[in-house]
């Protein structure tokens, strides 16, 4: 059994093409004995946001704090609070934004994919 709090975790910048103002504790991972998942917190600066993108993990968001925007792959957009969820499946385009003035957080659960 593995006990810490996310905070005692690296706040690290995420540099990956269309993102800005996103950053991540990456919590549970492979380096902490776990085979199957990964839990990470993200959070966005107010106007922060990640691309379009795709991937074939799937993803299971839970809103911690502030309102995140989440976009589809027809431009729909859906407004989440804190106790909302959301599952994105395998290679489903997806975007989040934080329209907001505050920060915004949430956990975001994937699989890990063994080449």
């Amino acid at each position: 059994m593995k006990i810490k709090h996310y905070t005692e975790v690296e706040l690290e910048d995420v540099d990956r093409a269309g993102f800005e103002g996103v950053k991540a504790r990456y919590v549970i991972t492979d380096k902490d004995g776990a085979p199957h998942f990964a839990m990470r917190v993200f959070e966005f600066e107010p106007g922060g946001h990640t691309s379009l993108h795709q991937h074939p993990e799937e993803h299971e968001i839970f809103v911690l704090e502030g309102e995140v925007t989440v976009v589809n792959n027809k431009g729909e957009e859906f407004q989440l609070r804190p106790g909302h969820t959301l599952f994105i499946p395998p290679d489903e385009p997806h975007q989040f934004k934080n329209k907001s003035e505050r920060v915004m957080k949430l956990i975001c659960l994937i699989p890990l994919i063994k080449d």
